[in-house]
């Protein structure tokens, strides 16, 4: 029975992820930072498939436990899947992004995943298995508003393609998921993440309608996003294919930026960008 570990498996992506594997019997360490949401997945999945680890991806000592915790089940300590799931979205003018919210971004959405792909990898070599990094099309195509979010995920890219070509004498795959938008919580903590831009009194005329054009954006986002269950399954696919691909891009509005992007000049797109955002 193949094992994986996903981070992030309270809501969302990860959640879908999780039952998904679990129901295609696959044993899944899912991490979670409140044990109410780990109960709740446990009991929804089939007996015994899921199993709650407590992980908040910027503890290193929760990050030993959780590599402790791949040992222990099974005999050889193989891991054949790590889902480098959990992530936060900071977004605002940059101008008026603190420095502690830019190194808050980057620790949870950067440097966490990197330490839990360290630590897990001992156990990916002896598995002979598979890592996914949920990235995003912003990884590809940066908006504004979003530059540390879409920073983050460019620094994923980064990190993705520079292990798939490290890991490769290891045996250990590497690809990355890249969805555009999803129905997923993360947008109502963006929305919170929206609210707390305060534009200054000497700015309002260039930043005054950025709050409101964003928390338009946030919404529209949200509604016409795929359901996660539809990233968990590209996931899924990713993970079992015979052939693993660098790349899975999901959504058709992330295939549309990514053509609009490769096709036109970069000032064409960025008059599209204001349009489409309102400024």
């Amino acid at each position: 029975m193949p094992l994986a570990l996903i981070t992030g498996a309270s809501t969302g992506i990860g959640r879908a992820t999780a039952l998904r594997l679990a129901a295609g019997g696959w044993t899944v360490l899912a991490g979670v930072r409140a044990a109410a949401d780990g109960g709740r997945l446990e009991a929804e999945a089939p007996q015994g498939r899921v199993v709650a680890v407590t992980l908040d991806v910027t503890d290193s000592a929760q990050i030993a436990e959780a590599a402790a915790r791949v040992s222990e089940q099974t005999a050889a300590g193989g891991l054949d899947a790590l889902v480098n799931n959990a992530g936060i979205g900071i977004g605002g003018p940059l101008e008026l992004v603190s420095a502690e919210d830019l190194r808050r971004q980057f620790d949870v959405n950067v440097f966490a995943q990197v330490a839990v792909t360290q630590a897990m990898l001992p156990a990916l070599r002896r598995g002979g298995g598979r890592i996914v990094f949920v990235s995003s099309i912003g990884g590809r195509v940066a908006m504004a508003f979003t530059a540390p979010y879409a920073a983050s995920k460019h620094a994923i890219e980064a990190f993705g393609d520079a292990l798939r070509v490290e890991l490769r004498t290891s045996g250990v795959k590497v690809a990355l998921v890249e969805p555009g938008s999803v129905a997923t919580p993360i947008w109502d903590k963006s929305r919170v993440e929206a609210d707390r831009v305060q534009v200054p009194p000497e700015l309002q005329a260039q930043y005054g309608h950025v709050p409101a054009a964003m928390d338009k954006v946030l919404q529209d986002t949200a509604r016409r996003g795929v359901p996660p269950e539809a990233v968990a399954a590209t996931i899924e696919h990713a993970l079992t294919a015979p052939r693993m691909r660098a790349r899975y891009v999901v959504g058709r509005d992330a295939k549309a930026m990514l053509l609009a992007k490769r096709l036109l000049p970069d000032l064409l797109f960025d008059r599209l960008a204001r349009r489409a955002l309102g400024v």
